[in-house]
């Protein structure tokens, strides 16, 4: 049976596009983050950075103002191109959309994407609150065999309009609307 290691700094070297930044340390700060995230998958960011300089480094990235996720996804998107392009046969892309749902006293803050039940009230009848986050939108480009080779598209957002969602769908005839006004557009 063949063991493999997996080499999180060779594989992060890959994933990185640095010229993807204008600045060339926050390639080099991606890159870091994801040699530790990969060291600790499915940690929180203060378990993966192992201390609380690395930690601060991440969130000051995450929160800098000139990153986005184009910049973040463009080395991996790359890479995920060059693998397809060094297979022969067929590539499925499987597309699928996702919610990330965060709890916020002010839904404004994040966005909102949807509604949930909480609680009764003291009548009996069920509580409605709004569910804070985003949503993305991913393609994952996989080989007949099920290998994953990457994401080819991600696109995220939020729902800034929900309250009277329903009260609009009855005035407004969803056939009418144009498909670029759809959210299922996006």
């Amino acid at each position: 049976m063949e063991t493999s290691v997996f080499d999180a700094a060779g594989w992060a070297d890959g994933e990185v596009d640095p010229a993807a930044f204008r600045d060339k340390r926050l390639g080099e700060r991606l890159r870091t983050m994801l040699k530790q995230m990969a060291g600790a998958i499915g940690a929180p960011i203060p378990m993966a950075c192992q201390d609380w300089a690395n930690t601060k480094a991440a969130y000051r990235f995450l929160s800098n103002g000139s990153v986005n996720e184009g910049d973040i996804l463009a080395g991996h998107f790359q890479a995920t191109r060059t693998r397809a392009a060094a297979l022969e046969g067929f590539i499925l892309v499987l597309q699928d959309t996702t919610e990330f749902s965060y709890q916020r006293r002010n839904p404004e803050t994040i966005g909102a994407i949807g509604l949930a039940p909480s609680r009764r009230d003291e009548n009996g009848r069920l509580r409605l609150h709004t569910v804070c986050g985003l949503l993305m939108h991913s393609s994952l480009a996989i080989t007949t065999e099920g290998l994953p080779l990457g994401l080819t598209a991600a696109k995220f957002w939020t729902r800034t309009k929900f309250k009277g969602a329903n009260a609009l769908k009855r005035r407004i005839n969803p056939t009418r609307v144009p498909i670029q006004e759809k959210e299922s557009y996006r």
